[in-house]
């Protein structure tokens, strides 16, 4: 959940499951990516998996030294009675079902060769690309402690608006970051195919920002006085 924070509260701990989640998911990316691709020989498969892991051993590094309650939030939120209806079909399509897609597609577009290959320094700008916008997003959430993974206010953690860090440019930069990483993945895979399942999550990542953020205005306190100092959702200028 992109919205703003406070003071951290005393944490309870940090949920093992959480660690365990993320062995797993690194250990089905592997899996997915190299399977479909049918050869261990693909340094893009590789370039992804470590670019993606650098960045979350970073962002969650990160949550545990500053805000280690946040790491119990996120794994815990999804279960929580004041999630969004809407948010529990969006969550799955933009977490899951996305980037699953897309491996898939990358993989076997890499083993029948639907798509021409770019030249490697195209794919390794599109890599940077994707990194700015992963650690755009580690930003965002370093300085939100409710960056939480479901759209909910949380109470109970003292919910309150601020306007630090990211922002102070754009109301869900965390967003912004992950649309970023998404234009940039056809290019880096060197897919016209992963284009698809990357217009559906940037797609349902708009929609879900403005959802958020009529959410937001509605029930947080001060939410709406900061729209009037941050105008702009996602792109400034633009929206």
């Amino acid at each position: 959940m992109d919205t703003k924070s406070g003071k951290p509260p005393a944490t309870n701990g940090i949920p093992w499951q959480a660690a365990i989640r993320f062995l797993i998911t690194t250990i089905f990316a592997l899996a997915v990516l190299f399977l479909s691709a049918g050869s261990l020989q693909w340094w893009e498969g590789w370039a992804y998996i470590g670019m993606t892991l650098f960045t979350l051993v970073v962002s969650r590094g990160l949550i545990l030294l500053k805000n280690p309650d946040m790491a119990r939030e996120r794994a815990e939120a999804g279960q929580k009675e004041d999630v969004k209806a809407w948010d529990k079909i969006i969550v799955p399509l933009i977490a899951i079902y996305g980037p699953l897609v897309s491996w898939i597609i990358a993989g076997l577009d890499q083993r029948f060769g639907w798509t021409p290959d770019l030249p490697d320094y195209i794919q390794v700008i599109a890599l940077g690309v994707m990194f700015l916008g992963n650690m755009t997003a580690t930003w965002a959430m370093v300085v939100n402690r409710f960056f939480s993974s479901h759209v909910r206010i949380q109470a109970e953690r003292g919910h309150i608006v601020v306007s630090g860090g990211p922002y102070h440019v754009v109301r869900h930069p965390g967003y912004a970051g992950g649309i970023l990483g998404w234009i940039a993945a056809p290019v880096f895979f060197s897919s016209y195919w992963v284009a698809i399942p990357s217009v559906v999550v940037i797609t349902l990542t708009i929609i879900r920002t403005a959802l958020e953020d009529r959410m937001l205005q509605e029930e947080l306190p001060g939410y709406r006085e900061y729209t009037e100092r941050v105008r702009y959702r996602l792109v400034p200028g633009i929206w």
